[in-house]
């Protein structure tokens, strides 16, 4: 049986992955010498490569529009940073730099979202997606966000009681776009059954 890590490496992983190379025993990504920079900071260590971040939006990106052509897709592909993967500014702006648009998943990130307009990084017509399960404070920063003129806002519901949350804040004239989450539809089992699991069918339809 093996049950090393190295072995437990060799089975979860193909190796090499593009990027990564093995020199004199060491592992290199993209040129740089891990080792170097291990014995210069230390560890735990952490590395980001900005470059890469380009050339993975620009992969996907590619992906979805060869299969959109493909299978003749008569819609747009937006690509949505996740800011939940890294809050830093540095990684943020980087990605934007690729003509892309945000995903949120937290009260804070709107605030996140206010700062990078005020730095010119988004603009109000950019594509906001906001996922995950909805505070007060949540619904009151998207709620702001819409009532300052950001035009594609789109919060995705997670229950009803979000919606009229945003009945009662918002205050812009013109439409306002919004997603849903639809909840599978076998009956929870349990009694501890979250709204994090969507909207029931029955209950959009109300």
């Amino acid at each position: 049986m093996n049950n090393t890590y190295t072995d437990l490496v060799k089975q979860t992983f193909d190796f090499p992955q593009e990027g990564f190379n093995v020199s004199d025993n060491y592992l290199h990504f993209n040129g740089l010498d891990l080792k170097k920079l291990i014995d210069k900071y230390g560890t735990p260590f952490k590395l980001t490569y900005l470059p890469k971040i380009g050339s993975q939006v620009a992969k996907a990106k590619k992906m979805f529009n060869d299969a959109i052509k493909k299978h003749r897709y008569d819609g747009k592909y937006y690509y949505c940073y996740c800011t939940k993967s890294s809050h830093f500014s540095f990684i943020v702006e980087e990605t934007l730099k690729q003509n892309v648009h945000i995903e949120t998943s937290f009260a804070y990130d709107i605030e996140i979202i206010k700062q990078l307009y005020k730095k010119r990084k988004v603009n109000k017509d950019t594509f906001i997606i906001c996922n995950g399960f909805k505070t007060k404070a949540y619904t009151r920063n998207i709620a702001q966000l819409i009532n300052a003129g950001f035009r594609n806002v789109i919060p995705v519901l997670d229950n009803k009681n979000e919606f009229e949350d945003y009945k009662k804040s918002i205050r812009a004239k013109d439409p306002v776009k919004i997603g849903i989450r639809i909840a599978s539809e076998e009956e929870p089992t349990f009694d501890f059954y979250t709204s994090r699991l969507g909207i029931r069918s029955r209950d959009v339809l109300e």
